[in-house]
């Protein structure tokens, strides 16, 4: 036994236990797992070691020469598409492998590669999560959530309006994840109230499949909704030349988010239509609890001072052009610094930051950009000419929404804009649409994946309610989605250009 003991001290491997088999050892191989692995490896190979493909040719005859970088970058492109969907790695790795193989097939410099990951697009992401780990830590959500509850009443109608209306304005602050995640505990109080024995109700169907549209027809409001609008205007910088503001950006979505929560309010009241009319002690209930929290915290106070101080200077650096030099990622950034300064958050609360989401925010600027500075989604967008020219410009926005729509559905939306927003944009110069109606109509579409569970968090974390089946909730999304594209048309058409935005190139 001793000597057994000294062997392992000196960094011997230990003997394997008796009954233990070597097989026993060995995780089994997953048939699907490996099957996408190599499938997304047989793509970027295929590609990238293809010989040289014809160049790509444009209506006024140039040639768009498809480069050796930008052939391997299409191959990179098709192997994350495939690990993405299949999730045969965690997302994070995918993106991790992105900037990866861009280094050692020298597709571009890893500098660069790498760089994307630290891009101020993904930098504003975290620091807008943790203003929802802030928001949700203190108390603030629970605050704001009992007091917009001890307002509506008991009216079920209105405790469906004031409960969409709730998630609306966390989400002006918050992820939807976040807000999901949040509300859910309260809604199935409030579930629990309106049926004891938890059975499946209309009013249980309606306020769960209700949370997770509107959680996401909410987050398009704002750049702190979701990661996909720093994103997608981390590209829009790079590849129209031109920086989106915090304010501009919500000036055109805000009405367009908060009119589906309406439409959505008014979709449930009749899909979903209550069995009863009111549910008894709710606003009681509602006032008890917020009476419970007792008066703000100096945390509470503190975290809605810093949140506020940076959205009123967003506002100064939208309307004076001498604060426009101010970066707002740095902006924003300073809550972060703040939070800690004031002892608001600590070393440990770090640790609760989804790491493997940041580093797929990272991968999606890498691979993006990779299309762009390659010239692979200028070859890309060229080749596809033929399928789209002569069409009117309306058309392929139209075509292009539903397209990112039907995406996001089966693929994570930030990957989706990363894949489509380099090659729709570049695009728009033979069809006519201006580069602004792009972005907005692919982060709206992309933002609302009504259709299946894995389409986003709020839609599994409802479904964790067992108010409803993976078929109802397809059920429900279809005419969802159908609204949200003629609402969406008739912002394109109608309401945006009146509102000032460009949609016809310049």
């Amino acid at each position: 036994m001793a000597a057994r003991l000294e062997e392992s001290k000196a960094g011997a491997l230990p003997s394997r236990p008796q009954g233990v088999t070597l097989a026993a050892a060995v995780r089994p191989v997953d048939p699907q797992r490996a099957l996408g692995l190599l499938l997304g490896l047989l793509v970027f190979c295929t590609v990238h070691f293809s010989p040289a493909w014809p160049d790509a040719v444009d209506p006024a005859g140039s040639h768009f020469t498809l480069t050796a970088e930008g052939k391997a970058a299409l191959g990179l492109y098709g192997l994350a598409l495939t690990w993405w969907i299949a999730e045969v790695v965690p997302i994070g790795m995918t993106a991790i492998t992105i900037g990866l193989l861009q280094a050692l097939f020298r597709i571009r410099p890893a500098r660069e590669a790498f760089t994307d990951f630290m891009d101020p697009s993904v930098w504003f992401i975290f620091a807008s999560l943790v203003i929802g780990l802030t928001f949700t830590k203190t108390g603030l959500t629970k605050r704001i959530a009992y007091s917009i509850l001890a307002l509506v009443g008991e009216r079920t109608s209105m405790i469906y309006l004031g409960c969409f209306g709730m998630i609306s304005v966390l989400t002006f602050f918050m992820s939807h994840t976040a807000v999901a995640a949040t509300v859910f505990p309260l809604l199935m109080a409030i579930n629990s109230l309106y049926e004891e024995n938890d059975r499946p109700t209309r009013f249980g169907k309606g306020l769960f499949i209700g949370m997770a549209f509107v959680a996401a027809a909410g987050s398009v409001v704002t750049l702190l909704g979701a990661a996909r609008g720093p994103v997608a205007l981390g590209f829009f910088r790079e590849m129209a030349g031109r920086e989106v503001s915090f304010f501009e950006f919500t000036y055109y979505m805000l009405p367009l988010g908060w009119g589906m929560v309406l439409i959505l309010w008014l979709y449930c009241m009749v899909f979903f239509r209550p069995e009863r009319k009111t549910i008894p002690g709710l606003k009681d209930r509602a006032r008890m609890l917020l009476e419970r929290l007792g008066p703000m915290s100096r945390n509470e106070v503190l975290a809605l001072a810093f949140v506020s101080a940076a959205v009123v200077l967003f506002a100064f650096r939208s309307a004076m052009p001498a604060l426009q030099e101010l970066d707002r990622t740095a902006l924003l950034l300073g809550t972060t610094v703040l939070f800690f300064i004031f002892r608001v958050l600590t070393i440990q609360d770090l640790e609760e930051i989804p790491w493997n989401i940041m580093l797929l925010f990272g991968g999606a600027m890498s691979i993006g950009m990779c299309l762009w500075k390659t010239g692979a989604a200028a070859w890309l967008a060229v080749s596809s000419l033929g399928f789209v020219q002569g069409v009117h410009w309306m058309v392929f926005v139209f075509g292009l929404g539903i397209l990112v729509l039907l995406a996001a559905n089966f693929v994570i939306n930030v990957a989706v804009l990363a894949i489509c927003l380099p090659v729709a944009l570049a695009l728009t110069r033979y069809l006519g649409a201006a580069p602004e109606v792009i972005l907005y109509t692919s982060l709206a579409a992309a933002g609302m994946p009504f259709l299946f569970l894995i389409g986003a968090a709020p839609n599994a974390i409802a479904y964790s309610s067992r108010q409803f089946s993976a078929g109802e909730f397809l059920k429900a999304g279809i005419p969802a989605s159908l609204l949200l594209m003629v609402l969406l048309g008739l912002f394109v058409w109608w309401l945006w250009p009146w509102m000032g935005m460009p949609v016809l190139a310049r």
